[in-house]
């Protein structure tokens, strides 16, 4: 098995061994409740109180609050409604408090939610205002100069979480001070705790959210700092803990845990220092420089943490990027965590005015100050091995030499698709449906492969096909509305020919392209392998194609990869339990089926970096896009088939796609690799 190599360290963190030992020993020695008044809380609160004075000479809070919580969301909560509240009763006092609720347009999610959630329940009726950023993804400062005047609170970050971005926090707090302004002024500290030194009471700053699991410390454990004189009021009230400011009894494993990464702050010689962390960043730039060419840095190494970089690679998206560096098990992210699940470009780049392809594309890397040479070496080693793997399915770098493609292969999945048909042996291919989001991909992957073009296709009349023709040195000049390059007759492609039929949909004619072996010059329906459909139903392709027919849609939202008219629907494919196959039901299956095969559904450059397959069976690449063209060998010869993937779900559509279509034996390993790793 690969070692994971974890460059995700502004999601969260690995866990300090000294903090998992002082949790251990909170929990075995010190497990008293620090409320209580006999020996074992007393013992319990020992504890407590000297965490919190580590706390305290650590961020130079002076005569500030310094309280424990669950993290930065539930501080972030605290902050907005302390000082909400108090904006609320002095403008019941008759005092003019001003309009504005200003927010960084960079901020993590959590401030302009809180800030929303509070304005509406106190009734406030406040404006939320984003505060614009440059292109360096620094504040706006004339900007907030202009806004300071009716500004009611600010809200701004030390660093950015995904760009690494440092605020202008000195100019700021200049700002605030000429102004004059009355603005409480919270500043999210999560990606400072650890890489640069605070001193909090000698600034201008209200309240300072801290989460402990950004730097070694567990899950569920952070600190609140609200300056002295800053008002306040407990999010949680009950019991009183925390001197009433954060009632519910302590979490003394987190408090421990986070005392003893505090405890190596404060001794030095456990992280590494900011001149370390700067070479470590260059020498991961110099290998992504190596290994993607093209790539471009979204933020100013000058203006942001050394344990960050931001990167987009012009062609490839987020999720290829992704893939590949986890199957190669290296772990980053893109853009934050918390929004990494949903399909939108970075609003923090979007902020900073960034081309939307690299907004869309972004990866963020990150590592923490505990990060030494070895690791960092192993890092670079494998940030490379993803560049030849790109490189070598053809994503990146084409020159001529790249493998040529054979068979069918489908572009895209959940929406529109183009369909590419290849001859490996004439160095041919014909493109049906071009889809424009993925021209780029199609010209890379022909001029690498250095095949011809025949035509460009289109299954709907009124299509561009000119545009795409020109991108893939295709002349036009015989080609009629649906790109058909002869009146009548058959597409040769090596051993196998496209054949046109036009059908009525509607009042309007729409083609269909049959692909498969000629027989004496003519390819009857019943030699039809593939049918491209375009957005045609299956109830209308009746006496045009034979019941096995694979119908290649234009659009997968509905039906995945392919049918066909004999499919069955897919609540009819097999039980979950039949489909899903756990790790000792899969070794079961490989003992009673030894031809069985294990088909990696991944793209092929992950699989090239490297595969985890479980133990036994034959392993064999069709990524996902393949699976129409291979579909038609396994029918002909069925073995049971087990597909996998890094997280199941692309397994999961092979398996049920294959079930639709009758074939009994076709299984996925539940969850992937990531949890049969």
């Amino acid at each position: 098995m690969t070692p994971e190599i974890y460059l995700d360290g502004n999601a969260t963190s690995p866990v300090l061994p000294a903090a998992i030992a002082a949790a251990v020993r909170a929990m075995e020695d010190c497990y008293g409740n620090p409320s209580s008044s006999h020996s074992t809380g007393l013992q319990a609160k020992a504890l407590l109180d000297g965490a919190r004075r580590r706390a305290v000479r650590l961020l130079g809070v002076g005569q500030g609050r310094l309280m424990f919580n669950s993290g930065a969301t539930e501080g972030i909560q605290t902050a907005v409604l302390s000082a909400l509240c108090a904006l609320r009763e002095r403008r019941q006092a008759g005092e003019a408090i001003g309009t504005l609720l200003v927010y960084g347009a960079t901020e993590h999610k959590a401030v302009p939610e809180a800030l929303a959630h509070w304005n509406r329940l106190l009734g406030l009726d406040l404006e939320l205002r984003k505060l614009q950023v440059d292109s360096d993804g620094r504040h706006d400062l004339q900007a907030l100069r202009a806004l300071l005047p009716h500004t009611a609170m600010l809200c701004t970050m030390a660093a950015n979480n995904e760009t690494g971005v440092l605020s202008d926090i000195a100019g700021i707090e200049v700002l605030l001070d000429e102004c004059a302004s009355p603005a409480y002024w919270m500043v999210d500290c999560v990606q400072a705790l650890g890489k640069f030194r605070l001193s909090l009471a000698r600034s201008r700053i209200d309240y300072a959210p801290f989460s402990g699991h950004k730097l070694y410390a567990p899950k569920g454990i952070g600190m609140l700092y609200v300056r002295e004189g800053a008002p306040f009021t407990p999010l949680i009230v009950g019991g009183g803990q925390e001197a009433a400011q954060r009632s519910g009894t302590e979490n003394m494993a987190g408090v421990a845990a986070l005392d003893a990464v505090l405890a190596a702050l404060e001794q030095g010689g456990v992280f590494r220092s900011h001149d370390a962390l700067c070479t470590f960043r260059e020498r991961l730039a110099a290998s992504l420089r190596r290994a993607l060419p093209g790539v471009v840095f979204n933020a100013a190494f000058e203006h942001s943490l050394p344990t960050t970089l931001n990167f987009s690679v012009p062609g490839l998206s987020s999720k290829e990027l992704m893939d590949v560096f986890d199957a190669a098990g290296v772990r980053v992210s893109s853009g934050s965590a918390c929004s990494a699940a949903k399909a939108a470009p970075s609003y923090v780049l979007q902020a900073m005015g960034v081309p939307d392809w690299r907004a869309a594309s972004a990866i963020r890397l990150s590592f923490g100050p505990l990060a030494d040479e070895a690791a960092i070496a192993r890092a670079c080693e494998r940030i490379e091995r993803c560049g030849a793997a790109l490189r070598a399915s053809g994503l990146i770098a084409p020159d001529g030499s790249l493998p040529v493609q054979d068979g069918v292969q489908q572009l895209g999945s959940g929406g529109a698709c183009s369909w590419l048909v290849h001859d490996a042996a004439s160095r041919s291919c014909v493109v049906i449906d071009p889809q424009p989001e993925f021209m780029d991909r199609i010209a890379a992957q022909v001029r690498g492969q250095g095949c011809t073009v025949l035509a460009v296709l289109g299954t709907a009349p009124g299509v561009d096909l000119a545009a795409p023709g020109r991108a893939l040195n295709v002349a036009y000049g015989a080609g009629d509305t649906f790109g058909w390059p002869a009146a009548d007759g058959l597409l040769a492609l090596g051993g196998q020919a496209l054949r046109r039929v036009l059908v009525d949909a509607d009042g309007a004619q729409q083609a269909v392209y049959l692909l498969g072996r000629p027989d004496a010059g003519a390819l009857p329906q019943s030699a039809a392998r593939h049918a491209f459909i375009g957005t045609l139903a299956p109830r209308q392709l009746d006496g045009l194609v034979h019941g096995d027919t694979l119908l290649c849609a234009a659009s997968d939202a509905q039906q995945p990869f392919c049918s066909s008219l004999h499919a069955s629907a897919p609540e009819s494919g097999g039980s979950q339990g039949e489909l899903h196959l756990d790790a000792a039901a899969l070794q079961g299956l490989l003992r009673a089926h030894p031809d069985a095969l294990l088909v990696d559904v991944r793209e092929s450059h992950e699989h090239l970096v490297g595969v985890q397959a479980p133990q036994g069976g034959k392993v064999v690449s069709v990524p996902l896009g393949q699976l129409a063209g291979q579909i038609p060998e396994w029918m002909a010869a069925p073995v049971p088939l087990v597909f996998f993937c890094r997280s199941g779900n692309r397994s999961t559509r092979a398996a049920q796609c294959l079930r639709r279509l009758g074939y009994a034996q076709a299984y996925d390993l539940a969850g992937g690799l990531a949890l049969a790793a």
